[in-house]
């Protein structure tokens, strides 16, 4: 017999569950929103009072900077300054009575000599401990804040993870003592120094309550000859590297703070015609150093732009202006959104302002308030959604169970089991694409995640010059490959997404067939068709006519008809993201296609099959010179043949193979306007043409 299904007390038990767990969500959804860190940096000597900070848009405050007094190893406060910092927490509290102040002290920067003295020696650091415990105490701050301490080579970390520690015991036993609420202990933390195995990771986390990372100031016109975003969020010695080396070393996500400048750089360009990342720079412009907070900013864009505005760069996450000679970078509102955003993703426990007095009618600063808001909110509804989604699979299954106590008919139930495999496998987001794409999917980032195990290095295949491989299972048991591209260039996401549905229309008969794209959180994957076989370099360099083999494509056409294509086509030789030193120098520079961007990866292909050489090795006599320099030199010195494969050359054959040296090296010209075209190359491939140029 069936068992029934009691259907009175198990709905009733059912609500009240589900009742008591959104309570339980909401309570908390609401903690983790109220440990959310807005903080702000203010320096004594600013040009704006203290009245005029907007401190309702902050959590916590810092005054800044006492020092480190050389003879006695006490706090000291410059008398000028004094009657700032004595009155700076009750100014601020006027307009924000829960905002939480701290007292900051300068350690010294690039000379940390008097702070090494005063952690080297036990007295002295009691003398500064108690003394800055002190002055905390009596000018109403609710915690201490270290600054500016940047470890030499000289330094000793162990003496500063034993300050650490007895900072941590002397501010415990002083709470206890005065029965008040136990001061918050924070500092600055350098992205350079996490590198250091000594440095006191274990006493850094165990005795503060949050470490802010310096993410700013990583290049600066004073000291680099070439033009660099002084905060690129990613790319390059970037802030998301150095957050993952803190977490990766053991630091908790939830005791960082990520850093924002308030300020940005001007350079100066060597030549204005090259103005891209990386190019030759001739020192700082407008301030003797460069630096430029950001509501001055605003006034020299307004100045000497005239109409040029900056422009949002998504590969660095960063502002860039240029006019002329002068190559300005920055974190306007957009950036500092992101930036925000990130820090939420990565679960960190807040975002600190360096420095509050730089921004512009507190335009930054509401910004990154209500990018942090937003989320909260949605972290706030998502309980609820969780709740919601609970309680509809719970009546969904007791459905089904009462069903078949009825002995409701398999063919149902299966209806209703196909539905909830359809919605798990469904959970990725679509996008309608063009109708002459090619069963092109757009994955989700979540789906992706979910395919390849969270990205695990269990499921990566390898990876090569632009980003990882991941190998993956669908819901519907289909094994996909999924190569995120690392974030290297400027290309925007609406190009991404063009480039690959003209790629899957152009797709290479040899070649992996892409099955969709994401852009998912600014990401760029691509999800191919996973192939157990071997790899295109096992047929590129075998031996023999298999290398000619890979030339045909799935779909001839004319480039006559993408000229307004506003992203280069790599049309059938989608290998690029595959093969090193495909990459014409155009894009190298500017991270832009030009309009013969396929010829030129065209030309090293063809260099590859002729030589069966490989473009990650050195050529030539000294060993000295890359394959498209080693061809170079070889055809110039009338000795093209021995660039050649011998197993290719026979009596018919070596003229053409000449050609195919001469082709080859007409694709790979620095100039995009010297390379041939696609039809070119057709036509002297097909018909022999004889009257071709020869290679500069």
């Amino acid at each position: 017999m069936a068992a029934k299904f009691p259907t009175s007390i198990s709905i009733s038990t059912c609500f009240c569950n589900f009742f008591f767990f959104l309570l339980l969500c909401n309570f908390f959804s609401s903690s983790i929103s109220q440990q959310w860190v807005r903080s702000g940096y203010y320096i004594s000597r600013s040009e704006i009072p203290v009245s005029d900070i907007a401190s309702a848009l902050f959590t916590h405050l810092i005054c800044s900077f006492a020092y480190i007094n050389s003879s006695t190893f006490e706090l000291s406060i410059n008398s000028s300054e004094l009657p700032k910092f004595s009155s700076f927490t009750s100014t601020v509290r006027r307009k924000n009575n829960r905002i939480i102040t701290l007292l900051s002290v300068w350690a010294g920067g690039d000379d940390p000599a008097i702070f090494e003295s005063m952690v080297g020696n036990s007295s002295s650091r009691q003398f500064f401990i108690n003394s800055s415990i002190k002055a905390a105490r009596s000018y109403g701050f609710n915690g201490l804040d270290l600054f500016g301490f940047v470890p030499s080579e000289t330094t000793n970390m162990t003496n500063f993870g034993t300050f650490l520690d007895e900072l941590r015991e002397g501010t415990d036993s002083e709470s206890k003592t005065s029965r008040k609420t136990r001061l918050l202990l924070t500092m600055a933390g350098y992205c350079q120094k996490v590198f250091d195995v000594s440095y006191p990771i274990d006493s850094i986390s165990r005795s503060l309550d949050w470490l802010h990372i310096i993410a700013y100031d990583y290049h600066l016109p004073t000291k680099e000859r070439y033009i660099y975003p002084h905060a690129p969020l990613f790319d390059p010695q970037n802030t998301d590297f150095c957050i993952t080396v803190y977490i990766t070393r053991g630091f908790p996500a939830n005791k960082l703070v990520l850093g924002l400048p308030f300020h940005g750089y001007a350079w100066k360009l060597e030549n204005v015609n090259e103005n891209y990342v990386g190019s030759p720079a001739d020192g700082p412009v407008l301030t003797g150093d460069g630096s430029i907070g950001y509501k001055i900013m605003k006034s020299y864009i307004r100045d000497i732009g005239y109409g040029t505005t900056p422009v949002y760069n998504s590969t660095y996450v960063v502002d860039i202006f240029i006019k002329e000679s002068y190559w300005v970078n920055f974190d306007g509102p957009d950036v500092i959104g992101r930036k925000v955003d990130y820090s939420l993703e990565k679960g960190l426990l807040g975002y600190n302002v360096f420095q509050v007095s730089n921004d512009a009618d507190w335009v930054l600063s509401q910004a990154a308030k209500e990018a942090s808001e937003g989320r909260k909110r949605n972290q706030t509804l998502l309980p609820v959604a969780i709740a919601t989604a609970a309680l509809g699979i719970l009546l969904l299954f007791g459905v089904i169970f009462y069903l078949r106590g009825r002995r409701i008919s398999r063919g149902f139930l299966g209806v209703i089991k196909g539905l909830i495999q359809r919605s798990k496998c469904g959970m990725g987001s679509r996008e309608s694409l063009e109708s002459d794409t090619p069963n092109l999917q757009v994955f989700s980032y979540a789906t992706l995640k979910a395919a390849t195990n969270n990205f695990s290095a269990k499921n990566k295949l390898g990876e090569g010059g632009f980003g990882p491989v991941y190998k993956g299972k669908l819901c519907n048991d289909q094994e996909i490959a999924v190569k995120k591209l690392s974030k290297n260039s400027n290309q925007g996401l609406e190009e991404f997404k063009n480039e690959v549905m003209l790629t899957a229309r152009l797709q290479h008969v040899n070649l992996l067939r892409v099955l969709g794209f994401c852009t998912d959180r600014e990401e760029k994957m691509l999800i191919y068709e996973y192939m157990p076989g071997k790899s295109l370099d096992f047929y590129l360099f075998a031996s023999g006519t298999p290398r000619y083999q890979i030339l045909a494509s799935r779909e001839s056409f004319g480039r006559t008809n993408l000229k307004q294509t506003p992203v280069e086509l790599l049309g059938h030789l989608w290998i690029i993201h595959v093969m090193q030193r495909l990459v014409p120098p155009e894009y190298v520079r500017n991270g832009i296609y030009s309009m013969k961007y396929d010829v030129y990866s065209f030309g090293v292909l063809l260099l590859q099959i002729i030589s069966g050489k490989k473009t990650n090795c050195r050529y030539g006599p000294s060993e000295n010179l890359n394959l498209l320099e080693y061809a170079y030199e070889t055809w110039i010195s009338g000795e093209g043949m021995e660039f050649i494969d011998p197993s290719l050359v026979d009596s018919a054959s070596s003229c053409k193979l000449t050609r195919c040296l001469q082709i080859a090296l007409l694709c790979v010209q620095e100039n995009p306007m010297d390379r041939l075209s696609m039809l070119e190359i057709s036509s002297i491939l097909r018909n022999g043409t004889s009257e071709i140029t020869s290679p500069k």
